[in-house]
C-alpha cells in the first residue's frame, strides 16, 4: 500500500528503486590494558592508521574534485590534528590499545567541540566519521560505507559523511534520504553538486525495509513507499517534462517578460569553475576563498599562491562578473593563525570580517593579491566581506579596499540581522549588497544550519526571513545599487521566483542547480514573481508561504 513521508528537499530531481542502507557503524573497540614494554608499538600502529586515513581523504579528494575536494581535505586535517595525536600517545602511554587510544581521544575531542555551541554539530558529525575509519583499519574491518550492489538503488542512511557522498556513483545511486541533516549541510551541498536527488531530515528513515520499493522527490522531500503504476508514472512524467524543460531552456536569466536576473555560479576554487562554464553561468556570485586557506590552518597563503587561484576563477569568465568573498574564518572554519581557540560561542564571536579587521596585514595581502590577479583582465571583479553588521563594518572593509589600491566594486554580505535591518546605512559605504541566507536563516531563528531538529527553522521559505529579504532589496533599489543573493535559497527554482519578485537583482548557487533556476524563471512574468512573493509573505509558515506561491506561479 503506497504511504508518503516528508523530510526536506535539497537536490532536484526524481528517483525510483530499491532501498539499500548504509554500513552500520564501527563498533566500539575493547577496553583492555596493554603491557608498558608494547606502548611504543601501538603508538606506531595508531600513527599509521592515521597518515593512511588523512592519504585516503585526500585521494577521494583528488578523485572526485570541486567542492568536494576541500571537504575532505579539511578531514584530512582534522585527522592529523598534533593536539589529537598527543593524547592518543598519553592514553597509550597508560595502557590502552591504539585503537582504545583513538576512540576515547576522539570522544574527549567530541565533548569539547559539542560544549563549544550547536554551530559547530557539522564538524562534530565529520569528525566522528575520521575517528570511524581510523578506528576500522586498526581493528582490521572494512569501514562500513556505500553498499556494494550491481544495480542501481535509493541510499539510506542516518547520515551520510563527505568521504562518502563524494564519491556516490550517479550511475548506480539512484537518490539518497538520510535521518539527519539539513539544508545547507555538507551532504547537502555535494548531493546538488552531483546532481543526485536528495532528502534529508527524514525521522524514521532507517526504517525502511532492505528491498522496498520507493519513490524520492529532491524538490518537495516526499518520499512514495511502494509507490502505484500511476504514481510512478506521474512522477516519470514531471521529471522527463522537466528534463526537456531543461534541455530547451539556454542564455541569460530573465522572466518571461524580459526582466534580467543573471545567474550566477557559487564556487571554491579553480576545479569548480568547469561545471560553472557548461551549466551557463554568467559570472560568480560566490568565491569562496577559505578553502585556499584551509590548506594550511597554520599560516596564510603566500601572495603568489593566492594570485594565481584567483587569476585561474577571473580568467574563466571574460567580461563576466566574479564577486569575491575575502576569507570567512571562525567557527566552524578555525583557522589557528586567525581565530581564537577559547571562543565559548564561535559563532557568535570573531569571524569573517571580524578576523580579518584584527589581523589586518591578512586582509590586505588578499585585498593586494586579488587586485594582481585582475590585473589586464576585462573581467567586472567585485569584492565582498562576510558578517557585515552595521556601518562602521562596511566602512572599514570598504576603507582597506581604497588603502590596497583595489580596482573593483565593494560589497557586504547580509547574514546578520542587523545588516538587513540597517541596509541603507550600510550601502552609504559599499556598491552593493549580497544575501547569504543560510547564515541569515540561523542568525534570525537561532537555529544551527547543520543541527536537523531544527531544519525547519533553517528553511529558507520561512517569511520572517522573506521579510528581512525584502528589507535588503527595498534599501538597494532605493540606494539604486544591486542585492543578489549567494545562499543556497537561490537554488530552488520556486524561490528564485519569489526573490526575483522581492527584488533581488541576481542569483548565485552551485552549478548544478542553474539550469532548473533558468528554466523556471523563463516560464513567468515578473509580476506574476512579485504576486507569489506577496502571498510568500502574508503567510504563516514556511510550508504555507511555498504553498501560496506554488498556486500564484501555477495560476490556481
Amino acid at each position: 500500500m503506497e504511504t508518503t513521508l516528508r523530510g526536506v528537499g535539497v537536490s532536484h530531481g526524481v528517483a525510483i528503486g530499491e532501498v539499500r542502507h548504509m554500513g552500520t557503524a564501527v563498533l566500539e573497540p575493547p577496553a583492555k590494558q596493554i603491557p608498558t614494554e608494547e606502548a611504543e608499538r601501538e603508538q606506531g600502529r595508531a600513527r599509521q592508521a592515521v597518515e593512511a586515513v588523512a592519504a585516503d581523504l585526500i585521494a577521494r579528494g583528488n578523485l572526485a574534485g570541486g567542492e568536494a575536494q576541500h571537504v575532505l581535505e579539511a578531514q584530512a586535517m582534522m585527522a592529523q590534528d598534533p593536539e589529537l595525536m598527543a593524547d592518543v600517545d598519553r592514553r597509550i602511554a597508560v595502557g590502552s590499545t591504539a585503537e582504545r587510544g583513538v576512540y576515547d581521544a576522539f570522544a574527549s575531542y567530541r565533548a569539547l567541540l559539542a560544549n563549544a555551541g550547536e554551530y559547530l554539530a557539522g564538524r562534530v558529525a565529520d569528525l566522528d566519521d575520521v575517528r570511524n575509519r581510523i578506528v576500522a583499519r586498526l581493528l582490521g574491518v572494512p569501514m562500513p560505507g556505500v553498499p556494494d550492489s550491481d544495480e542501481p538503488y535509493v541510499l539510506i542512511a542516518r547520515d551520510l559523511a563527505p568521504a562518502d557522498t563524494a564519491l556516490l556513483d550517479p550511475a548506480l545511486v539512484l537518490g539518497f534520504v538520510t535521518e539527519e541533516g539539513g539544508p545547507t549541510s555538507h551532504s547537502a551541498i555535494l548531493a546538488r553538486a552531483l546532481g543526485v536527488p536528495a532528502v534529508v531530515a527524514l525521522p524514521g528513515a532507517g526504517e525502511l525495509a532492505e528491498g522496498t520499493v520507493i519513490a524520492v522527490d529532491g524538490s518537495t522531500g516526499e518520499i512514495f513507499v511502494e509507490p502505484s503504476a500511476e504514481k510512478r508514472a506521474e512522477m516519470e512524467s514531471a521529471a522527463a517534462a522537466r528534463k526537456a524543460a531543461l534541455s530547451a531552456s539556454s542564455g541569460p536569466g530573465a522572466t518571461s517578460d524580459g526582466h534580467k536576473v543573471p545567474l550566477l555560479a557559487n564556487v571554491g576554487g579553480p576545479g569548480d569553475v568547469p561545471a560553472a562554464v557548461e551549466a551557463g553561468a554568467e559570472g560568480v556570485g560566490l568565491f569562496r576563498t577559505e578553502f585556499l586557506f584551509l590548506d594550511d590552518s597554520k599560516q596564510a597563503p603566500s601572495e603568489e599562491k593566492q594570485v594565481a587561484a584567483y587569476r585561474a576563477v577571473l580568467e574563466a569568465f571574460p567580461e563576466g562578473r566574479v564577486v569575491v568573498r575575502v576569507l570567512d574564518a571562525g567557527a566552524d572554519k578555525p583557522l589557528d593563525f586567525l581565530t581564537p581557540a577559547d571562543e565559548p560561542n564561535p559563532a557568535l564571536g570573531v569571524r569573517g570580517l571580524r578576523s580579518l579587521l584584527d589581523h589586518p596585514d591578512v586582509l590586505r595581502t588578499q585585498l593586494t593579491a586579488l587586485s594582481k590577479a585582475a590585473q589586464g583582465l576585462p573581467v567586472h571583479l567585485e569584492v565582498m566581506a562576510p558578517m557585515v553588521a552595521d556601518r562602521a563594518d562596511a566602512k572599514a572593509f570598504a576603507d582597506a579596499c581604497r588603502e590596497a589600491g583595489l580596482q573593483a566594486k565593494f560589497g557586504a554580505m547580509v547574514e546578520i540581522p542587523s545588516a538587513a535591518l540597517r541596509a541603507r546605512s550600510i550601502l552609504r559605504e559599499v556598491e552593493f549588497l549580497s544575501l547569504g541566507t543560510n547564515d541569515l536563516a540561523q542568525y534570525t531563528f537561532a537555529a544551527d544550519r547543520q543541527v536537523g531538529a531544527v531544519s525547519r527553522l533553517q528553511d529558507p521559505w520561512q517569511p520572517a526571513l522573506l521579510d528581512l529579504v525584502a528589507l535588503s532589496a527595498e534599501a538597494a533599489r532605493a540606494e539604486g545599487k544591486s542585492c543578489g543573493v549567494c545562499g543556497e535559497a537561490a537554488s530552488d527554482p520556486l524561490l528564485a521566483c519569489v526573490l526575483t519578485g522581492l527584488g533581488v537583482t541576481s542569483l548565485s548557487m552551485g552549478a548544478a542547480s542553474i539550469p532548473y533556476v533558468r528554466a523556471t524563471l523563463a516560464k513567468h512574468t515578473l509580476a506574476q514573481c512579485e504576486r507569489a512573493a506577496s502571498a510568500a509573505r502574508a503567510a504563516d509558515s514556511a510550508e504555507e508561504a511555498r504553498v501560496a506561491a506554488q498556486g500564484v506561479l501555477s495560476g490556481e
